[in-house]
C-alpha cells in the first residue's frame, strides 16, 4: 500500500510539473507577491456580506457603515462545476480555488478521469514557499483537501489524511502549518499520522491550552475530533482569529515567502442549518480573521490577500413573506446555534420552557409559538425546525434551500497585485492568477 501511495505520488509530481510549466510560460506583467493569504469563506454569498453589514449596525437605520468586507470588496466570481449540474460543491469549487482548472463535484484535485491536477500549494513547496492551511473545519475537509491532496471523493477523509503525510515534495510534506479540527482522521488504530508527523519535526498541539507552545513551523494543532465548535457554543473568543494569527506567525519567517489558506469553514454548516445567528457569529470570526491578515499586509507590503467563497449556501434573504423588514437586532439574543438550543429544549419540563426560550433567545413568545415548541418536543427533527422557524419569522429572515445555490459570489482583494481581481471572474482565474504570481515571485528571488 505505501509503495502504491509512493507512485501515485510521483506520478502526482509529475503532472503538477507540467501544469506548472505551462503556467509559466504564461507572458504576465502582474505584480509578484511574496506571501499569499487567500482566505474562503465557505457558503459565503453576497447576502451573507450584506447581512452582517446590518448586523453589525444592529439594525439601526443610522450608523450604517462600511464593514471590512465592504472596504476590500473588488469583484464578483462564478462558481460552475465541470458536471452539469451548475450548482458546485465544496469540493468541485475548492479545486478550481486551487488548481485553475474546473472539476465534478466530490472531486478533491482530480479531473473527470481521476487523474491528479497540480495545487497552488505543490507548486509553492517546488519553489521553496512554504504552505500554511488553518479551517474550522477538518483539516483534511473538501477546502483544504484540495490544496493539498488528490482523491476522487471528499468523503475518503482517512486516505486523504494519509495523503498529507505520503505526499512530498522534496521529502517534506506540502504544508508546513496545518491548525483547526480532525484529530479522528490523524489519530486512528490503524495509523497515528500525528506521531508520523512529529518524526518529521512537526510540533503538535492537541487543545487550545497548548496552542502557544508551537513557536516555528512546521506545526500542527488538531483542536477537535471533527469540526471546531461552533462559535456560539464554545467559549473561546473568535477562534479563526486566533488561528489565523498563529498561522501567520508561524509563515512568517519563510525565507521563501508563504501560501496561507484560511477557511471560514462554519459559514456553510450555517447556511445549510438555515441557522442565520449561527451564521453572523461565523461571519464575525471571519471578519476578525480578515483584520488580522489585512494588518499583516499592511506590516509586509510584498503581500496580496485575496478572498472568496467556493459558493453560497442556503440562498439567503434579508427579507421574507412579503414583509419589507429585517430584524438584524434581534439576532444578538439568540446565545447558541439551533442544533444547541434543540438539545437543550428536548427534555425541559413544560412548564420551564417558555422561560428557557426568553433566557437562551431574547424573543417573544405567544401562546400558539409555545404550543408548537411542546408538541415537537418528542422528536428532534421536528423541534428543530420549529425553533428554527420561530427565529426566522422574528428577524423576517428567509431561506431557499438547506443546500448550496449556484449565485455568484464575492471576491475581495488587498495588497501588492489586488487589481488583479478587480471586476467580474471565474473561480478557475482566481487560481491562474494567483499560480502565476507564485511563479513570478520564485523568478524574481
Amino acid at each position: 500500500m505505501r509503495l502504491t501511495i509512493l507512485l501515485l505520488s510521483a506520478l502526482f509530481f509529475l503532472l503538477a510539473c507540467a501544469q506548472s510549466s505551462q503556467i509559466e510560460q504564461t507572458n504576465t506583467q502582474q505584480p509578484a507577491p511574496q506571501n499569499i493569504i487567500f482566505m474562503i469563506g465557505d457558503g459565503m454569498g453576497p447576502s451573507y456580506l450584506t447581512a452582517y453589514r446590518y448586523y453589525l449596525a444592529e439594525g439601526k437605520q443610522t450608523e450604517i457603515e462600511p464593514t471590512i468586507y465592504d472596504e476590500l470588496w473588488s469583484g464578483m466570481s462564478s462558481t460552475w462545476p465541470d458536471d452539469q449540474t451548475l450548482v458546485t460543491d465544496s469540493a468541485a469549487s475548492a479545486t478550481a480555488l486551487a488548481t485553475g482548472v474546473k472539476s465534478f463535484n466530490g472531486a478533491i484535485s482530480v479531473d473527470q478521469q481521476h487523474l491528479p491536477i497540480g495545487t497552488m500549494m505543490q507548486q509553492a513547496k517546488r519553489l521553496g514557499k512554504a504552505n500554511g492551511i488553518v479551517a474550522s473545519s477538518q483539516i483534511n475537509h473538501a477546502t483544504p483537501a484540495a490544496f493539498l491532496a488528490h482523491n476522487p471523493s471528499r468523503r475518503n477523509m482517512d486516505a486523504i489524511a494519509d495523503m498529507y503525510v505520503d505526499y512530498r515534495i522534496n521529502d517534506r510534506p506540502v504544508a508546513d502549518v496545518m491548525l483547526g479540527g480532525g484529530s479522528r482522521h490523524f489519530i486512528r488504530d490503524d495509523r497515528n499520522l500525528v506521531n508520523e508527523l512529529q518524526q518529521l519535526d512537526y510540533q503538535y498541539a492537541a487543545s487550545w491550552d497548548e496552542l502557544n507552545k508551537l513557536t516555528r513551523a512546521p506545526a500542527m494543532a488538531l483542536l477537535a475530533e471533527g469540526g471546531l465548535p461552533s462559535v456560539l457554543n464554545q467559549p473561546i473568543e473568535a477562534p479563526l482569529q486566533h488561528l489565523t494569527s498563529k498561522a501567520l506567525e508561524l509563515l512568517a519567517p519563510s525565507q521563501q515567502g508563504f501560501v496561507l489558506m484560511v477557511e471560514g469553514s462554519q459559514i456553510d454548516w450555517c447556511g445549510h442549518a438555515n441557522d442565520i445567528a449561527c451564521a453572523m457569529a461565523e461571519m464575525h470570526d471571519f471578519a476578525l480573521a480578515i483584520q488580522t491578515a489585512k494588518a499583516f499586509v499592511d506590516a509586509n507590503p510584498d503581500t496580496l490577500l485575496i478572498i472568496t467563497a467556493d459558493h453560497e449556501t442556503g440562498g439567503l434573504s434579508l427579507g421574507a413573506n412579503g414583509v419589507y423588514e429585517w430584524r438584524a437586532d434581534l439576532i444578538y439574543g439568540v446565545q447558541h446555534t439551533v442544533r444547541e438550543l434543540t438539545n437543550r429544549f428536548s427534555d425541559v419540563a413544560e412548564h420551564d420552557v417558555a422561560e428557557l426560550w426568553r433566557h437562551h433567545t431574547n424573543l417573544p413568545l405567544t401562546d400558539d409559538q409555545l404550543a408548537n415548541i411542546i408538541a415537537a418536543q418528542h422528536d428532534k427533527d421536528d423541534l428543530y425546525w420549529v425553533l428554527n422557524q420561530l427565529i426566522n419569522d422574528a428577524t423576517r429572515t428567509g431561506w431557499t434551500t438547506t443546500g448550496h445555490t449556484a449565485a455568484d459570489v464575492p471576491v475581495l482583494a488587498y495588497g501588492v497585485g489586488a487589481e488583479q481581481f478587480h471586476g467580474f471572474m471565474d473561480n478557475t482565474d482566481i487560481a491562474q492568477r494567483l499560480m502565476q504570481m507564485i511563479n513570478a515571485s520564485a523568478r524574481s528571488q
